[in-house]
């Protein structure tokens, strides 16, 4: 069993200081409104045309081929059975829609979709949406109160985990007035769930699911109200969207130069590898590269030199998020920092950097990398106030320069940081006998790491080498894409490469990965099983926070107390979006905050003709 101390009150009510402190500097209510924002004002004022990001006179036509790996056999991507279809989820912004709309230039509002206007108290204990008369199912209902008090409630119930927990925390949904739709919360503590509600509960039929069984795998198309529908399915292998001419919000303004292409096809391919190839033949028309090293080695090809294809690395303005090898704290040899710890100083990220990446990478220090949040000196202000009452539940580097992940020369002979990581495991009761690491029981230590990508197998082989000379058997299993998730979904492993994205405005989502309310349920994000009340204070904290400093506060108190405890293994980011597109594809000359979108993308082909 894991235990931890649990840190004293003082840290709750550091932060319900921070509610009141807000309070005082936060307007009056305001009549309904056409978007919010989880701090300050929106930026595009009642009656905007567009987004500054998108072409608002784009072409419309022609055909977006795009990939996938592995396969899918399902059509409801909202439950933790089966593996949808690319596409399908409310994210993509195709299929399924929400009451709002996310702007990609800001750090977090949100303009009505769904919703025609959007009414929130100063405490944010309640929201309420006022549904647009026009807006329609793609078989030409309306979209109705009931509907989105369906969608509440089936997700609460039957949603996937994260969906279930963010769910739970509003007491009641009820029908306020015509087209009036309120949603009560149990407490008004997080101040993100009014925007969470907003942006992230897809709008199901409740006449269409009525009859059918939510928590079960289907290929049957679910009725939606998005811009396009499902034309055709073969199971495991590809999926195409048409664009539906009768598209209800076509002329929204959170939608003009948006979805432009008659028809958006998916193409599932066995893995990265031969999707590339794919890519080069023409066989599809646009990809995001991750790989530095794919980047740097294999596009070099035809297409490219005649023209026909494109590259370009775009900045953007977004955090790094957190790539990482993750343990699962679940299984007793990961609970002791110190074997977390030991563990960590034996990869080598100089020497697979400079060897194996091409030298692509920068190593990451922070899942805020990149951006104001990120820790910079010993904490200090709101910061060291959310810390002080948690001194002695948390590791003493805490409070001193911001965690850094041990470096070396790049020569691939790391012996300073074996040296050290061999002197924590013997502090930590495990021993060296016959070249083996043994507990006090004389259990050997052994890790196997599990991977998806064949990308990162060498990068694992290359950690498991300094492995070894710790005396640690590690091996390496790569596993399909299906199986992977059922592994993930259970907890069945014992190291994981996984990413954690982050947004400018940082929530909910760390309750998701952090918290010890995800930390057992099937199907989360929460891969490490972190179970710490120091973290679930400072991600109550956050939530709470009523400005920008005091975000900016609790997510760099957050992030040392993850980063410091070596809950998991950081490794490495890209510097930038890298694209590859076939020249038939145009986009905007504007790249938002968050990266270029999809969606805003069009035919040249069509507009030529």
């Amino acid at each position: 069993m894991r235990e931890f101390r649990r840190p004293p009150n003082t840290i709750r009510t550091f932060t319900a200081a921070l509610v009141l402190l807000g309070a005082m500097s936060v307007p009056a209510a305001a009549e309904p409104r056409h978007a919010i924002s989880m701090l300050g004002t929106p930026k595009y004022a009642e009656g905007f045309s567009h987004f500054d990001y998108v072409e608002p006179d784009a072409p419309r036509g022609g055909t977006f081929r795009l990939h996938a790996i592995g396969s899918f056999d399902s059509l409801n991507p909202y439950i933790v059975k089966g593996k949808p279809a690319a596409g399908v989820h409310n994210g993509f912004g195709i299929y399924f829609e929400t009451l709002a709309k996310r702007s990609r230039d800001e750090p977090f509002s949100l303009y009505g979709l769904l919703a025609e206007t959007i009414d929130m108290p100063d405490d944010r204990g309640w929201v309420e949406f006022t549904l647009r008369a026009e807006a329609r199912f793609s078989n030409g209902a309306p979209v109705t109160v009931a509907d989105v008090i369906f969608s509440w409630e089936t997700l609460k119930a039957r949603g996937r985990p994260n969906a279930r927990a963010t769910w739970s925390r509003v007491a009641d949904v009820s029908e306020t007035g015509p087209r009036r739709v309120r949603f009560t919360f149990k407490d008004n503590k997080d101040r993100e769930l009014p925007l969470l509600v907003a942006g992230f509960l897809p709008i199901l039929s409740k006449d269409w699911w009525t009859d059918r069984a939510f928590d079960a795998t289907t290929l049957e198309p679910p009725l939606a109200s998005g811009p396009y529908t499902i034309a055709g399915v073969d199971p495991g292998r590809g999926i195409i969207y048409q664009r539906n001419p009768e598209y209800w919000g076509r002329d929204l303004a959170v939608n003009r130069g948006q979805y432009n292409f008659d028809e958006v096809r998916f193409d599932y391919f066995r893995d990265s590898s031969v999707a590339l190839e794919a890519f080069k033949s023409g066989d599809y028309d646009f990809r995001f590269e991750g790989d530095a090293t794919r980047w740097a080695t294999q596009y070099e090809f035809p297409a490219l030199a005649s023209g026909a294809v494109e590259l370009d690395i775009l900045e953007t303005g977004l955090p790094s998020g957190l790539s990482a090898l993750t343990f699962n704290l679940r299984r007793d040899k990961f609970h002791d920092v110190r074997v977390r710890e030991a563990i960590t100083l034996a990869f080598d990220f100089e020497w697979i950097n400079r060897t194996l990446l091409h030298g692509g990478y920068v190593r990451t220090a922070s899942m805020f990398s990149g951006s104001d949040m990120a820790p910079a000196g010993p904490p200090e202000g709101d910061e060291l106030a959310l810390l002080e009452p948690l001194r002695g539940t948390v590791p003493d580097t805490v409070f001193g320069p911001p965690y850094r992940p041990p470096a070396t020369d790049g020569s691939g002979r790391p012996r300073t940081n074996l040296k050290r990581a061999a002197t924590l495991l013997a502090e930590a009761g495990w021993t060296i006998g016959d070249g083996v690491l043994k507990d006090a029981s004389g259990r050997p230590l052994r890790i196997e790491i599990v991977i998806r990508r064949p990308s990162n197998q060498r990068i694992a082989l290359a950690f498991v080498r300094n492995l070894k000379r710790l005396g640690i058997q590690t091996s390496v299993r790569l596993v399909e894409s299906a199986q992977f998730q059922g592994l993930i979904d259970s907890y069945d492993f014992d190291m994981v490469f996984g990413f954690w994205g982050v947004t400018l405005s940082p929530g909910n989502e760390q309750q998701n990965y952090w918290s010890s309310q995800t930390a057992d349920q099937p199907g989360g994000r929460n891969w490490a099983g972190v179970a710490d009340p120091a973290v679930d204070g400072l991600i109550e904290a956050l939530g709470a926070a009523r400005t920008r400093e005091q975000l900016v506060a609790a997510a760099r108190a957050l992030d040392r107390v993850l980063m410091w405890n070596h809950y998991v293994l950081p490794l490495y980011h890209d510097a930038g979006q890298r694209i590859a597109y076939w020249s038939r594809i145009g986009r905007p000359p504007t790249v938002p905050v968050y990266g270029l979108r999809l969606e805003t993308l069009w035919s040249r082909d069509a507009e030529r003709n």
